[in-house]
């Protein structure tokens, strides 16, 4: 009998999900609907949340890990370990914790990923700047191709290390975000003009 995920070290970890690419596959934005009405029945609405597609799989047409992740926006601390007791108690696995973001996934298994893999992020009220990349990407085709190509070059380089490959795209990510803000911005003051 194998170890269980949670006495794995990280290199174990690693090695038994390695990250991969895949083609854009049209069934990520029907996976998440089915996440996100399996997450609803989960969570009650008194907790005020707001659910979202973010990461590679809601960016229309690029290659990506074929992994869903999932934002859920909370009001508030209290309702943000509520939901994470919540979903532990419904299988999903707890990855890290903070005060303000708590990570969950759903289906890694001892023998590797299951066919259907989500990421949950529960997040505070405004901690959403991944819609921002998103809608921003899929708004820019070019910028998108540009994301992609970066993580191609970044893929066989980290596919047993995780934590180098996200860092590896944090510049890109965050000016993207930051000009996407920026942009939100310029149209809100635009139409406050008139």
């Amino acid at each position: 009998m194998g170890k269980k995920l949670s006495e794995m070290s990280l290199e174990e970890l690693w090695e038994l999900f390695p990250i991969y690419l895949t083609e854009h596959q049209d069934c990520w934005s029907e996976w998440y609907e089915e996440e996100q009405n399996i997450l609803k029945n989960i969570l009650p609405t008194r907790l005020g949340l707001q659910i979202y597609h973010i990461g590679s799989t809601a960016i229309h047409g690029i290659w990506a890990k074929p992994i869903v992740d999932i934002l859920i926006e909370l009001p508030d601390a209290a309702a943000l370990v509520m939901a994470k007791e919540l979903l532990v108690k419904n299988d999903y696995i707890c990855m890290s914790e903070s005060d303000k973001r708590i990570s969950l996934n759903k289906g890694y298994t001892e023998k590797g990923f299951a066919e259907r893999v989500f990421h949950i992020h529960l997040r505070l009220l405004n901690d959403k700047d991944e819609i921002y990349f998103r809608d921003y990407l899929n708004e820019h085709a070019k910028i998108a191709e540009a994301y992609e190509k970066l993580k191609f070059n970044l893929w066989k380089r980290y596919e047993h290390d995780r934590d180098q490959y996200t860092a590896e795209k944090t510049e890109f990510v965050n000016k993207y975000t930051s000009l996407a803000k920026q942009n939100l911005r310029v149209q809100s003051l635009s139409k406050t003009n008139f």
